[in-house]
């Protein structure tokens, strides 16, 4: 079902059954890329996981719109959530996943907008920090601001913290990224873990790494 532009919504049940909701960035390429849906249809399927539904969210320009942009992260909680909530009635705490840039995106919206997800699956996000990443600045435009919004997460304690999952190929650079931000999570209390995979930067290593990190996130965030 189409919700609107760049929003699909992939269903089990009728809309007027509740669901729980994972929402994710870069939708329709961890769809065809990494079958998501047909993931969650044989979790389903299988009873791992509760009877759910899958937004796939599409960028327009996704350097600039999951580069720690406000504007975008004000457009989840005040368009996108909304029109997914009248399209279709969800039942429980949504889920928020992304890689890359796109997980990077969805922490920084639970950041601005506390109450946005209940839980966090996170792949090769790009925590670009200066400190491991400063070949990044010249060659990614909005470095900056990336940099500045993970400044920030080490600098500030959240005033709501939510089961995160971060996953990360042992073969990337996002691997020293992803292993500071994990500590730094957890120092803030964060119900977190890191799960390490053997594979790149790539839709095979983060299909590979659903089972079990995303069953086991969406089982203790719906069941709880």
């Amino acid at each position: 079902m189409e919700v609107r532009d760049g929003v699909t919504l992939w269903s089990p049940a009728g809309p007027d059954e509740p669901l729980p909701l994972l929402v994710a960035h870069d939708g329709p390429e961890y769809d065809e890329l990494a079958g998501l849906t047909l993931f969650s249809a044989a979790m389903i399927q299988a009873g791992r996981l509760p009877s759910h539904r899958v937004a796939l969210l599409s960028p327009g320009d996704r350097d600039e719109e999951y580069s720690a942009n406000p504007a975008h992260a004000t457009a989840l909680r005040r368009t996108i959530l909304p029109a997914l909530r009248t399209a279709a009635r969800v039942r429980g705490p949504v889920v928020g996943m992304g890689a890359s840039l796109g997980g990077l995106a969805m922490l920084h919206a639970h950041r601005r907008h506390p109450g946005l997800f209940g839980g966090l699956f996170l792949q090769s996000a790009s925590f670009l920090d200066i400190a491991v990443d400063a070949h990044e600045a010249e060659r990614f435009g909005r470095f900056e601001r990336v940099d500045a919004f993970v400044g920030r997460v080490r600098r500030r304690r959240p005033s709501r913290t939510v089961p995160t999952v971060l996953t990360c190929g042992l073969a990337e650079e996002n691997l020293a990224n992803n292993r500071r931000m994990a500590a730094v999570l957890d120092r803030q209390d964060y119900p977190v873990r890191l799960v390490e995979v053997p594979d790149a930067h790539n839709y095979v290593g983060w299909r590979d790494a659903f089972d079990p990190a995303l069953v086991d996130l969406l089982t203790q965030v719906w069941t709880s």
